[in-house]
């Protein structure tokens, strides 16, 4: 009875222990399970799988992480399809598994973010680029990698540095080329460039060498020669294959790819010579890597057990990184005092009678706990700093430019989010200030396709048979500068000689024709012409077009090839001399302001010099007399009375040189009118036509009416359209009083035109507007540079000049004399010499009164009755008059002085009289 007691209490211990044993071990298990989905067969994936089977080992050998728990991983094929990825995520959840390594493909991802997301399973990625993959929609979705964002944006910064506006994008037709092809074209937008031409390609397990040779023959016949490729390697070297077998791997093309062409080039060792040779001159991506001993070790390793058969790439330092990223976080999670357990999701039990058994799988407990713990990661890998900011990426975004030439590759540059294109590597620039200035931007030389150096142009004009739509103004009036030639659809004048020139000069064949725009009754609107760009009616817009400011908001100019700005045209009348010819050089203002201040000066002078000069003494009418004398005989420097005082003289000095000034204008003006045929118009120039309400002619369809209107702010209702050159003088020669108009505003080379034939009227005022004629493009069309770089030639080398002399050839009464000079001398143009002899009079002035103030309190002072005299204004008021006309007596030394000046006046009037007895 003691034994099987003693037996019994022996068992329960036993137990107890067990129970206690059993509870410890499972809050730090043995085993953790992980998954991995990647496709075993890709070029990425043969490398991945090697990588990740190396980094679960060194995990495991690792004593400082997990300790006593180990890594289980179990690696499913998922062939790149997104239902085969999704059947085995199912798999994976099967048993246990508490995260993923992949998926590789983004197009696996997107199905696989879903299923991750509600048993809450993390997916940490080492090659899913799609930048939709957000952590909004899957939140247990970590990429280990860089964004296609960031390769998306050195493509497009690429494309920039080379100055090419257009691209072709060819791209794999699933979620990773649709979305990655999408994010360049916004990329390319900030740039002002853009993707013209979209080309989808079938993933290459559907697609045939056919199907791609047609696509490619469409692309052939495009315009742009820039080719961005986005595709997987496998479907890319098909491409390369098709491009050089249709001859699109020579001169003039250029290709550039995504990383997927550096994982080809760096995972197959050595790649067929077939395939390098069809890739020669492509740019290519890579995903940089900082060097460090950690990663030249992994790769000496790597090459051991490979035995050089299998290249490392990017993405297999990323997937060894990934499998550390979860030990890291599994290891904290376990800290933490995690369990490692999953419960059962009420929505997956079914009926039992079905064969799926969807009751077996399971959801993560500690899944959002182990997300947070990927997230906080910060340790160093072999791919660099493995950090995971608020959007989920990894810092210092940057790839290596690589140039595929020979066998292999050398790389040209480098890009990175920090500082865009440059040739040091990017960590030299962390520590300096960002500098993403053009002048900082710098690549190496790059060979191209075809062998050559010099950068390719980009663009072709379009071999496809369609000719270039260009729009012409159909004119009704002034047809020297475009018109249609009668029953033919061909056209001519300066205008279309000067686009028929410059197209000669292109180093290609423009195929074109002119499509007339306007009834043939009117001049049609310029600005709707040009607008017909916009809209896809015309390819280009070719005629008198001036460039303004509307117009290039809608679509590009090249450089002008004429000068042009608005002028104002009017009616003129010839200037008799006559009689009171005297009169005319100088404006009634300025006659009664130099006028006045004649007599000012005079009665300044008298002021200044009353008390100590006896030439300015004497009865009132004699004093008079001798002001009004003094005034005017300064005019011709023939004035007697001296000066005496120092503030007279400083007076009469700064006089002087206003009437030497006035006195030379005057001269001056005076000659040209009685030796030079004068023109007068009421109309002196736009200002005149703003501030006045007759009507105003201009040209129908130019842009004339806009600028009156919406610039001057002048009545629609004062404007008149006309039609052509004999409306013009018709209108001119009625005048606003009969039905005509004061002036006409139009173009400079039309005015010309104008007036080579009509002598009677003239341009007054100057050119108000500066502007000129241009030939219109679509915005971004390359054709409008070389057509400018054309046009200069033209300029440098006189054909242009040549051009306009023979159709624009001026006769004997055209500009060249046609300039009005109808104002005379206003007083503006002399307002400042004016206004300092005013102020130097002012200021002599108020010495004066200050010295006779003075000299009046002093006598004050001196006098017994001072308070008398202190009390009664009018008393003072008087004193000061009395004392201003009081005589002055001269001090002694003055006196000696004017002793001196009389002796020698004196003696100059002896030699005189002796000499003329």
């Amino acid at each position: 009875m003691s034994f099987f007691l003693l037996l019994s209490l022996l068992s329960l211990c036993c137990g107890s222990f067990s129970l206690e044993f059993g509870k410890n071990s499972s809050s730090r298990p043995s085993v953790v399970n992980i998954g991995a989905i990647f496709s075993f067969d890709s070029t990425i994936g043969k490398v991945a799988k090697i990588a990740i089977e190396e980094a679960v080992k060194d995990v495991n050998a690792d004593l400082g992480i997990l300790p006593g728990t180990k890594l289980w991983l179990q690696m499913q094929n998922s062939n790149c399809s997104g239902f085969l990825g999704m059947v085995e995520v199912l798999q994976l959840m099967e048993n246990k598994t508490v995260a993923i390594i992949g998926p590789q493909s983004s197009v696996v991802a997107h199905i696989s973010s879903q299923v991750a997301t509600e048993f809450q399973v993390p997916l940490v990625s080492f090659s899913a680029t799609d930048p939709t993959l957000s952590a909004l929609q899957f939140p247990f979705f970590v990429r280990a990698a860089q964004s296609d964002l960031f390769q998306m944006a050195a493509v497009a910064e690429i494309v920039d540095y080379y100055g090419w506006k257009e691209v072709i994008a060819i791209y794999v037709d699933d979620d990773y080329g649709w979305n990655g092809i999408a994010t360049l074209g916004d990329k390319l937008a900030e740039k002002r460039c853009k993707i013209t031409y979209k080309v989808g390609i079938s993933p290459e397990s559907v697609v045939t060498r056919a199907q791609v040779l047609d696509q490619l023959v469409k692309v052939a016949l495009m315009e742009s020669r820039v080719m961005v490729l986005h595709v997987n390697p496998k479907l890319g070297a098909l491409v390369f294959s098709v491009a050089k077998f249709l001859q699109m791997m020579g001169n003039g093309y250029v290709w550039i790819t995504t990383d997927w062409l550096s994982s080809l080039l760096d995972s197959v060792v050595p790649l067929p010579l077939e395939t390098v040779e069809s890739m020669q001159g492509v740019l290519s991506l890579r995903q940089h890597t900082a060097d460090s001993d950690q990663k030249k070790a992994f790769l000496s390793r790597w090459n051991k057990f490979t035995g050089g058969s299998l290249g490392l790439n990017a993405y297999g330092l990323y997937a060894y990184d990934s499998v550390w990223v979860v030990a890291h976080a599994i290891h904290k999670f376990l800290n933490q005092g995690g369990i490692i357990a999953h419960s059962d999701d009420s929505r997956l039990h079914l009926n039992e009678s079905g064969n799926l058994h969807l009751e077996a799988m399971t959801i993560f407990d500690g899944g959002k706990r182990l997300l947070d713990n990927i997230l906080e990661s910060d340790f160093v890998g072999l791919s660099g700093a493995i950090k995971f900011d608020s959007d989920r990426s990894l810092p210092h975004p940057a790839y290596d430019i690589i140039n595929v030439i020979g066998t292999g590759s050398r790389r040209v540059g480098y890009w990175s989010n920090y500082s865009g294109l440059s040739v040091d590597s990017p960590e030299t620039l962390y520590s300096k200030p960002p500098n993403r200035s053009s002048a900082n931007q710098k690549l190496y030389e790059v060979i191209w396709p075809g062998n050559t150096i010099g950068k390719p142009r980009g663009w072709v004009f379009p071999n496809n048979g369609k000719l270039l739509n260009i729009g012409v103004p159909l004119r009704v009036s002034y047809k020297e500068f475009v018109s249609q030639i009668k029953r033919t659809e061909n056209f001519q004048g300066f205008c279309i000689d000067v686009f028929t020139a410059a197209v000669s000069l292109l180093p290609y064949a423009v195929p074109h024709r002119f499509i007339a725009f306007g009834d043939g009754h009117h001049n049609p609107n310029y600005t709707d012409l040009v607008y017909g760009i916009t809209t896809g009616k015309f390819d280009a817009v070719v005629g008198d077009i001036a460039i303004v400011t509307s117009r290039t908001r809608l679509v590009d100019f090249t450089l002008p090839y004429t000068a042009s700005g608005l002028v104002v045209v009017a009616p003129f009348q010839k200037l008799n001399t006559g009689a009171w010819a005297f009169l005319h050089p100088f404006s009634p203002a300025m006659w009664m302001v130099t006028a006045s201040f004649f007599l000012f000066i005079g009665i300044v002078i008298w002021i200044l010099e009353h008390r100590t000069n006896d030439e300015f003494r004497g009865p009132p009418k004699k004093q008079c007399i001798t002001i009004l004398w003094f005034s005017f005989s300064t005019l011709f420097f023939a004035h007697k009375e001296n000066t005496i005082s120092t503030l007279g003289r400083l007076v009469l000095i700064i006089w002087f040189f206003v009437v030497l000034i006035i006195n030379s204008s005057y001269t001056a003006s005076l000659t040209s009118i009685l030796t030079v045929q004068q023109l007068y118009s009421p109309i002196t120039g736009i200002e005149t036509l703003t501030k006045g309400g007759e009507p105003i002619g201009f040209q129908v369809g130019s842009f004339a009416e806009r600028y009156l209107s919406e610039e001057l702010n002048i009545s629609k209702s004062r404007l008149f359209a006309l039609g052509s050159p004999e409306e013009y003088a018709k209108a001119l020669e009625l005048g606003p009083d009969k039905g005509g108009v004061a002036a006409i505003v139009d173009e400079r080379p039309y005015v010309e035109s104008f007036l080579s034939r009509q002598c009677t009227f003239r341009v007054v005022g100057q050119e108000f507007t500066k502007s000129g004629w241009g030939f219109a493009f679509p915005r971004d069309s390359p054709l409008a540079v070389d057509l400018s770089t054309a046009i200069l030639q033209l300029s440098e080398n006189g054909d242009l000049q040549r051009i306009h002399d023979k159709w624009l050839m001026k006769s004997a009464c055209s500009m060249d004399s046609a300039e009005l000079e109808s104002d005379r001398l206003q007083l503006k143009s002399f307002w400042g010499l004016f206004l300092i002899c005013g102020i130097v009079c002012f200021i002599s002035l108020a010495i004066y009164c200050f010295q006779i103030i003075r000299q009046l309190y002093r006598s004050d002072e001196k006098g017994s009755d001072l308070s008398i005299s202190s009390g009664s204004h009018s008393n003072r008021l008087r004193r000061i008059i009395s004392l201003m006309d009081e005589k002055k007596e001269p001090s002694k030394r003055e006196s000696k002085r004017r002793k001196v000046e009389k002796s020698s006046e004196n003696d100059r009037d002896d030699d005189q009289l002796e000499i003329n007895p």
